[in-house]
């Protein structure tokens, strides 16, 4: 197994001659040990960075240890690479030639999935995009280096990916939505969509709510939910909100 994905290390020399770093994601240690041996016998000065899930570092632990532990178990999108105790070929073989190994975050990979995604036209599961959010997230010093990212296995669950790509609008600001207190009469609603329609917001969702939130009897409160182009749309939006006297409030 180790001599098998060793052979990546081979040809990303054949691919990058100068490559000068190479971040791998981390399992239970068999392609990140085949991968920096080759490497290592060949240019020792190549840096080779190890990325784990934050909630399984069983490899990190059993460097830190000196020798295999178990670890208990945890939930994590990078199912892949979700190993509880590092192998006990593989532990030396990292420990001799990988040079760091640092971990992310659920929403670290997940972003990193959007990225990849988006930007790449690549499907990655959580585990194939590990090593990317090591890098995004500048966990590891390679600036200025020649680096190679290893994104491997796109095996992702389609309503997982879908959340994901759903929180990732949220946080860039692409999807936005805020509850807005209107009066209980007739027209109320017409105006408010108006706004958004000269705002250019596209309206996903309407939420018509009477009997929630502490509104009065001659309230009644509207939680929409917006597709919107950024940070700079929504400071419009909320702008041409204030102006017309409407009270709304954004929801995380």
């Amino acid at each position: 197994m180790i001599s098998g994905q060793g052979t990546i290390g081979l040809e990303l020399l054949e691919q990058v001659p100068d490559i000068e770093a190479v971040v791998v994601p981390i399992g239970g240690g068999g392609l990140i040990a085949g991968i920096a041996c080759a490497l290592k016998e060949t240019n020792p000065k190549i840096r080779v960075v190890g990325v784990e899930p934050e909630k399984l570092p069983s490899m990190l632990r059993a460097r830190e240890a000196g020798a295999p532990v178990t670890i208990a178990a945890e939930a994590t999108i990078a199912d892949g690479i979700a190993v509880r105790r590092a192998g006990d070929i593989t532990l030396p073989l990292v420990s001799r030639y990988v040079d760091e190994i640092v971990t992310v975050d659920d929403e670290e990979i997940a972003s990193a999935i959007l990225l990849l995604l988006e930007q790449e036209k690549t499907l990655a599961e959580g585990a194939g995009a590990a090593a990317l959010a090591a890098v995004v997230q500048s966990k590891t010093n390679l600036r200025h280096r020649r680096t190679v990212v290893l994104v491997c296995g796109g095996n992702i669950d389609v309503s997982l990916l879908a959340k994901i790509i759903e929180r990732g609008l949220v946080k860039d600001g692409r999807l936005l939505r805020v509850r807005v207190y209107l009066q209980d009469r007739p027209g109320a609603l017409l105006s408010l969509t108006q706004i958004l329609t000269r705002e250019r917001a596209n309206i996903v969702e309407i939420i018509h709510n009477r009997a929630y939130y502490g509104v009065s009897l001659g309230e009644t409160v509207i939680d929409v939910t917006l597709e919107t182009r950024g940070a700079t749309h929504i400071t419009a939006i909320s702008h041409a909100l204030r102006e017309a006297g409407f009270r709304f409030e954004r929801i995380q």
